[in-house]
Order: structure tokens, then sequence, then C-alpha cells
């Protein structure tokens, strides 16, 4: 079964997509409120997938999407964030990231995007 990290500091946001990712059998799943327990959570649980915002107190998405590959390059990060600006996309995709969905997003939306990095 594959281990998902979400990273977001809205925790409606997290329950939300647990509950999508847990009706597709998906139940090993780690959560962090901000970008350096998004770090600390990665170095603990080793996630197949992290599902990650940008703007985080503590740390931001981007700068743990940095922290994150340097632990680990070939780290599966998806950014999901409400700022669906091209910049910021073109800047997640730049740093590491291996996609990027912005919100609102649909469940199909998010389930296709991550079926597409499952091993």
């Amino acid at each position: 079964m594959s281990r998902f990290l979400i990273a977001d500091d809205a925790s409606f946001m997290r329950l939300m997509i647990c509950q999508i990712l847990a009706r597709k059998g998906h139940t090993n799943i780690v959560e962090a409120q901000n970008g350096r327990q998004a770090v600390e959570q990665f170095k603990l649980s080793k996630p197949d997938i992290t599902l990650m915002d940008i703007t985080m107190p503590e740390l931001d998405g981007l700068a743990a999407l940095e922290e994150i590959l340097a632990i680990d390059p070939m780290a599966k990060v998806i950014m999901c964030s409400a700022i669906a600006q091209e910049s910021m996309v073109l800047e997640a995709l730049k740093r590491g990231a291996v996609d990027f969905i912005a919100k609102p997003f649909r469940p199909d939306e998010l389930l296709e995007t991550v079926s597409k990095y499952l091993i």
C-alpha cells in the first residue's frame, strides 16, 4: 500500500484530501500543518507521494520542497495550491515538483494526478 504525506495549513483541506484518498483504499497517510513539519514527517514516514500546499507558515511549500528533495532527490511531490498563477506553477516544477494541482480541485482530478505517480 502506498504511503502519503499531506502538508497543508488548512485542517479542512488535509481532511478532504485524506477522505478522497481513503475512498480509494489509501489509508497510510500522515499529515503536516506547515512546511517545517512536512520536512520532519517526510524524514520519518518516507512517503511515496507528498501533496503539499505552497503558502504555509514557518516554511513555505517551495522551501519545504527543496529540503525534501535534498533528503531524497527522487521524492514525488505534488503541489496543491489556490495560487494557480502560471508563475507559481512553473516555479514549483522548476524546483522539482512532479506535478501541480490548483485548488479547488475535484476528487477525480486529485486521484487522476496521484495515480500517475503510484508505482
